[in-house]
């Protein structure tokens, strides 16, 4: 839906200039960014492998199994649903740490396999309480160090590319605790509308 809507933006966009007699503009705004484009593409790609790195040796050293197992209590009680040592759980705790540390390209795949994982718990076409809870989670981007952004402040010549830091980290627990609560207003509202 989102390519479809973005799609959409282009054409009109391409067609008003057309019409409006601004079609070299718009040339000229395309290809002048494309060199910048890939320019910041490569430089967060080069601070992505890093991360991915470092996030490989904390797995290596058991730094992600501590956190996880710091977590679970709290993930638990996020997810009633699932069953104690369940795959599903281990995957959203994955998915959990690697937002923390900002590396959502990393925590899609984790993301995808606990969907996966809550559908076969689920076993219905429906989204399930605890897939729904996990995509409100994953949108209220969950991150304490925002990786991605902090390599486009160095980019571009930051004095102090790391003090986004301590605002993420207030802003991502405003925009969990939100999420999560309402989440929990919505699953409650429904259950009790359809009490008979």
């Amino acid at each position: 839906m989102v390519n479809l809507i973005w799609a959409l933006l282009a054409i009109i966009g391409i067609v008003y200039a057309a019409f409006n007699g601004t079609m070299e503009a718009v040339n000229k705004a395309i290809f002048s960014t494309l060199d910048e484009a890939v320019m910041i593409a490569l430089s967060l790609t080069g601070v992505l492998i890093f991360w991915l790195g470092l996030m490989k040796i904390a797995e290596e050293a058991g730094l992600l199994k501590g956190l996880a197992k710091l977590f679970r209590p709290f993930v638990r009680k996020i997810f009633p649903d699932i069953p104690e040592n369940d795959p599903a759980l281990g995957y959203i705790l994955s998915n959990m740490t690697a937002n923390m540390f900002g590396l959502g390209n990393a925590a899609t795949p984790m993301g995808l396999k606990a969907m996966n994982e809550l559908k076969r718990l689920s076993n219905s076409k429906e989204a399930s309480r605890s897939m729904i809870t996990l995509l409100a989670i994953n949108t209220s981007s969950l991150t304490l160090i925002p990786t991605t952004v902090i390599a486009i402040r160095m980019k571009y010549g930051s004095a102090d590319p790391t003090s986004i830091v301590g605002a993420t980290i207030l802003a991502t627990i405003i925009s969990t605790c939100a999420a999560l609560i309402i989440d929990r207003y919505f699953y409650y509202r429904r259950k009790r509308l359809m009490r008979p």
